[in-house]
């Protein structure tokens, strides 16, 4: 058995790949079916495309609701306060800042919760992340 990828619905695809690439993660491929009138984008981080997310995004429109019933991505991050400044400044939500130098969480456009840990160990606790509250759910 080998791990393939973990496909989450979206419904704004530009805003979604946005909020990917701004996480980190690259286009590996994309395959457009007209008559299903749907498209797939797999993403991966660099370097690690054994761990794929596919979006799947529906021509026809549809509502999505739930998004973190599913549970949540997670990606080991090389600096966890670097990574949540980038989106940060991108216009992400930091739903659960990395207080602890260690975990973070924010969400996609589709409300996707998407974890951060930080590679190799936790980070001395920093501001403005140390002392900042929740904001929402994650």
């Amino acid at each position: 058995m080998k791990y393939l990828h973990t496909m989450v619905r979206v419904s704004d695809l530009d805003a979604s790949l946005a909020f990917y690439k701004l996480l980190g993660l690259t286009e590996i491929r994309r395959m457009e079916n007209d008559k299903g009138r749907f498209t797939l984008v797999f993403l991966a981080a660099p370097g690690d495309e054994s761990a794929q997310v596919e979006l799947t995004y529906n021509w026809d429109p549809e509502e999505y609701g739930g998004g973190r019933n599913f549970g949540h991505l997670a990606y080991a991050v090389d600096d966890i306060y670097d990574t949540c400044a980038r989106l940060q400044a991108g216009g992400v939500t930091i739903n659960r800042p990395p207080r602890d130098g260690h975990m973070a969480f924010v969400r996609s456009p589709d409300g996707i919760s998407v974890e951060l840990l930080q590679a190799g160990g936790r980070k001395e606790p920093a501001e403005p992340w140390a002392s900042m509250p929740n904001t929402g759910v994650w």
